[in-house]
């Protein structure tokens, strides 16, 4: 990971944690690309969760699809693909998420600051709104939510940001040693642990493709303890990388100058040159550590990805559609993320087009083209709604709950 050292000429760096930054500069067109990629970058991995075997169930009941590992055995040209447009996608864009998390967090911060509110403050209770919504997300539409996760360790980072960066620093690398430790301790577990038997899968393939809406719902809620493991197991990652983003943001590592361009240069370096093979050797070692690749070697990738999707949008002179797209899809990103999974929902399980079960033996094309197609969706349909209203609408919903 690329050393990082604060720009004192960021709007956002601040000589000691209670000094209110300068005047806003502007807001930081990257950030919204970067959103916007790091939504159907997220599309990518789940929109196998969504079409496969037991939907959100298949992963407990270890489902698995391609991998980089199942090449060895099938290199057709189908398995080729989902292999590749797998592993390019798998824990690199929930990462890449987290950290913007924690760069709006810094953001929020900032903008407290220079008001002259009290810190945390009101955030409280748009942290709890937050986990409000999560809920109802998990509950409603889709067993693996990130929102619950996100609002718990916004809620408790956010009384670090008063605290000096030498003592976040510190926390921020205990809480990686802490997760390394429980990963390592997991993908033993899992690498000594007999062959799960499967058990339950059927009974998951029926309520996916032929079971209600309702039978789902309650399903979730019967489970709620195993399906929301993934925060639970992976708090300390969510702390250090919403750490991440704060320090990366008060560097400047978003900035459209010569500071910005240097980090955003480095953070693709280090983070694809060490994360890609690391990431491609557990890939290439076998299920068994399928945890070291999502949420040790991804998030160093995901790293990478920011700087080179930096790196590419600095070159953009002339903005295009696909950049006007990502950047209208960041500025709604709430809305764009519970929207994709409601979409996925209704055109794959069986209470809507059953899509998951009418195509489950024709091969792996259609559902990257559900992916390219549902991606295209969202950009186009924020670009329209941002003609008329100036944010989304779940994001115009929490303004207003929060105003009251």
């Amino acid at each position: 990971m690329p050393h990082v050292e604060p720009d004192t000429t960021s709007p956002s760096a601040a000589a000691s944690p209670r000094t209110p930054p300068p005047a806003r500069a502007g807001r930081l067109p990257l950030l919204d690309v970067l959103r916007g990629v790091a939504i159907i970058g997220t599309l990518m991995t789940n929109v196998w969760i969504f079409t496969g075997p037991g939907a959100e169930v298949g992963f407990l009941n270890g489902a698995a699809g391609a991998s980089l590992h199942t090449l060895l055995d099938d290199p057709t040209p189908g398995n080729t693909a989902e292999s590749v447009f797998r592993f390019l996608a798998d824990g690199k864009f929930l990462s890449l998420l987290t950290v913007l998390f924690g760069v709006g967090l810094a953001i929020q911060y900032d903008s407290a600051l220079r008001k002259g509110l009290k810190w945390p403050g009101r955030y409280d209770r748009r942290a709890l709104f937050l986990f409000g919504e999560g809920l109802l997300h998990f509950i409603l539409i889709f067993a693996w939510d990130v929102l619950m996760g996100y609002a718990v360790t916004a809620y408790l980072v956010a009384r670090l940001l008063n605290r000096s960066d030498r003592f976040r620093r510190r926390v921020m690398w205990t809480a990686a040693g802490l997760h390394l430790t429980v990963i390592g301790l997991l993908t033993f577990v899992l690498a000594t642990a007999p062959e799960a038997d499967g058990s339950g899968a059927d009974d998951a393939i029926a309520l996916y493709a032929d079971g209600s809406y309702l039978d789902q719902v309650l399903f979730r809620l019967r489970n709620m303890a195993a399906l929301r493991i993934e925060p639970v197991l992976s708090f300390g990652l969510l702390v250090c990388l919403f750490l991440l983003g704060v320090r990366l943001h008060r560097a400047g590592a978003f900035a459209q100058n010569t500071t910005g361009r240097a980090l955003r240069t480095r953070m693709a370096v280090w983070g694809l040159t060490i994360g890609l093979p690391l990431n491609a050797a557990v890939s290439l070692a076998g299920p068994d550590w399928f945890l070291i690749g999502r949420y040790v070697a991804a998030p160093a990738v995901a790293i990478g990805y920011i700087g080179l999707i930096g790196a590419l949008f600095d070159r953009v002179r002339h903005p295009g559609p696909l950049t006007h797209g990502l950047t209208a899809l960041g500025r709604c990103a709430l809305s764009g993320y519970v929207l994709q999974n409601l979409l996925c929902v209704l055109l794959a399980y069986g209470f809507g087009l059953g899509l998951a079960s009418r195509l489950a033996d024709t091969g792996p094309w259609w559902v990257m083209g559900l992916w390219a197609a549902v991606s295209l969706t969202l950009m186009a349909g924020a670009a329209l709604w941002l003609r008329r209203f100036r944010q989304g609408p779940l994001e115009t919903l929490q303004k207003r709950a929060l105003s009251r």
